[in-house]
């Protein structure tokens, strides 16, 4: 379809995006761009104001459950997570060849907007799958508290591993970048936004819980297989930050329990 020369504009959220799907179907159109409100531009196309309508998000996404397939909602919704700059151009797009191909537009990566989708989320995924072994707790007034900053909205896909893997626990995820958090207690838990999450000093327990890690990380590297290289491969400098194992822990616990560090080589 060529495309039409408006630019759209909505709330941010996923039901604002899929109605933006809903009103290029309505109204005809195929805008040249959809943008979160806060990304306006200035700009001589004219624009719509795209309201944020459950009933018309609901109604796009049924058709696609009942007419197409449940995996191209899930893929849409992971695409929507995705940090990829024209996500909303490339859902509409996907939805457009879903209603003609069918479930095998997910097969079909030769198409322009699909097979970027597929990358985004491919992306998304990969950086979600790192981080189930990138985030770091720390205990704040009996929470485990962890901070992390993703280049994608990975907190929906993160969550359930974690609360399957301390269902017993109160913690809390928060996503520095995208500023929302995670926050889970036993059985439940919710996503909300938050602006910003400034945690406690660390007490003198959780200084040696980490000094001890930073010990043990230090002590059980062979030092002639140590490969910078294949280390940032595995591991990109952009996570650093957030690992306890590669920060200052300020007094060496080697020094200051020189026994303990004996036992470990040993």
């Amino acid at each position: 379809m060529q495309e039409t020369n408006i630019i759209y504009h909505y709330d941010g959220s996923f039901n604002g995006c899929i109605c933006c799907v809903f009103d290029a179907f309505y109204r005809r159109e195929n805008p040249i761009k959809i943008l979160f409100k806060e990304e306006r531009q200035v700009t001589l196309f004219p624009t719509h104001e795209v309201q944020t309508d459950f009933s018309h998000a609901k109604r796009v996404l049924n058709a696609l459950y009942e007419k197409v397939s449940p995996k191209v909602v899930r893929f849409i919704e992971e695409g929507f997570l995705s940090c990829e700059p024209e996500k909303e151009k490339l859902i509409l797009e996907t939805i457009r060849r879903a209603f003609q191909d069918g479930a095998n537009v997910l097969n079909n990566l030769t198409d322009d907007s699909v097979g970027k989708l597929y990358r985004a989320v491919k992306f998304l995924k990969n950086e979600t799958h790192l981080l189930c072994g990138f985030v770091r707790f720390s205990e704040q007034n009996h929470t485990l508290c962890a901070v992390i900053s993703p280049k994608n909205r990975v907190l929906p896909l993160l969550a359930p591993h974690f609360c399957r893997r301390y269902p017993e626990e109160h913690f809390l995820i928060y996503d520095q970048t995208h500023q929302e958090a995670i926050l889970y207690q036993p059985y439940e838990s919710i996503l909300i936004p938050l602006e910003n999450f400034q945690a406690f000093p660390a007490d003198e327990e959780e200084k040696n819980f980490r000094a001890l890690w930073k010990c043990f990380y230090d002590t059980i590297a062979i030092e002639g297989r140590l490969n910078p290289k294949c280390r940032m491969n595995h591991m990109p400098k952009r996570y650093w930050s957030h690992l306890t194992e590669l920060q200052e822990q300020g007094e060496n616990f080697n020094e200051k329990h020189p026994e303990k560090t004996l036992s470990l080589k040993n």
